[in-house]
C-alpha cells in the first residue's frame, strides 16, 4: 500500500490482480493508519477510522457465545457493516439498516436476508454482534464500517417496479460507484461504475456473491444521473416489483 494508491505484483495464475492481458477494477477508501485501541463496547477493538468519509476498519476477537458489543470510531451510527472471521473458512456477513437489525445478507452468497450474525441496530458509537460458529471464539474478525454522509455516500433501500422506466434512487450526487443486493430474494450482489461505464445507459456488472466475469446483460441496466440512480431493467436483479433492494453509493 502506498500513499496514493497500491502497486500489484506480477501474477502467474490467471485469477490474480495483475495477470497478463487481463483487466482490473478496484475499490479503494482510506482510513487513518494502522488504528488505534477502543473500549466503547464491551469487547476492546481496534480502530482505524476517517470519519469525514465515514468509514473505519475494525479488528475485535469475540467469544463463542452470547453477543458482544464493538466500537467502530465513527462518531455516528454506521448503516452498513462488513464482518470476517479471518482465520475461519466462513461467510461475509453484511448488516444494513435498511433490514431487521438482526438479520443479515452474505457478501459471498445470493441468499435473501436471515437471521444468524447481528443483534441490534447500530449506535454512534458501537455495533452488536451475536457470537456463535462464525467468531469460533478467541479469533479475529475484521469489519469494515460506513455511516452515511451527505453529498459523498449514500447507504439505504428501494423498492423495485418491474419497468424500463424503472425506479429512480435519489442519492444528492452522482454516483460514482453502487453496490446493491435484492435482500428479499436469492438474487445475487452486483456493482456498477463509472470507471468502467462512464456513459449511459449504464450495463457493466460485477457479481461479488460469485466468480464470474464481469457481465453487460440486460437485466442491470441502469442510468447513473446527477442526483442518483434510475433502474432500466425489469429483472429481480435489479428491479422487480415485489422485491425491496439494499445499496451503497459512493460520489
Amino acid at each position: 500500500f502506498n500513499s496514493n494508491g497500491f502497486t500489484a505484483g506480477a501474477d502467474s495464475v490467471n485469477w490474480g490482480i495483475n495477470y497478463p492481458s487481463r483487466n482490473n477494477v478496484a475499490w479503494m477508501w482510506a482510513a487513518n493508519g494502522a488504528g488505534s485501541s477502543n473500549t466503547d463496547g464491551s469487547l476492546a477493538s481496534t480502530v482505524s477510522a476517517n470519519t469525514a468519509a465515514g468509514f473505519s476498519i475494525v479488528t475485535a476477537t469475540p467469544g463463542i457465545s452470547g453477543t458482544d458489543t464493538i466500537g467502530h470510531g465513527l462518531g455516528v451510527a454506521p448503516k452498513m457493516i462488513i464482518g470476517k472471521n479471518i482465520n475461519l473458512a466462513d461467510n461475509w456477513h453484511v448488516y444494513h439498516d435498511a433490514i431487521s437489525p438482526a438479520n443479515e445478507v452474505r457478501l459471498n452468497t445470493t441468499s435473501a436476508a436471515t437471521t444468524t450474525t447481528w443483534q441490534s441496530a447500530s449506535t454512534s458509537s458501537v455495533f452488536q454482534i451475536k457470537n456463535g460458529s462464525w467468531t469460533n471464539g478467541g479469533q479475529v474478525c475484521l469489519f469494515y464500517c460506513f455511516a452515511e454522509i451527505p453529498g459523498y455516500s449514500s447507504i439505504g433501500s428501494y423498492k423495485g417496479n418491474s419497468s424500463t422506466d424503472g425506479t429512480f434512487v435519489y442519492t444528492g450526487f452522482r454516483p460514482s460507484m453502487i453496490l446493491w443486493k435484492q435482500s428479499t430474494g436469492g438474487n445475487p450482489w452486483g456493482i456498477r461504475d463509472t470507471a468502467r461505464d462512464p456513459f449511459n445507459v449504464a450495463k457493466a456488472v460485477l457479481r461479488p456473491s460469485g466468480a464470474d466475469a464481469e457481465t453487460t446483460a440486460s437485466s442491470a441496466y441502469c442510468d447513473i444521473l446527477s442526483n442518483g440512480f434510475k433502474l432500466r431493467a425489469t429483472d429481480g436483479f435489479v428491479n422487480n416489483s415485489a422485491s425491496t433492494y439494499i445499496y451503497m453509493a459512493f460520489a
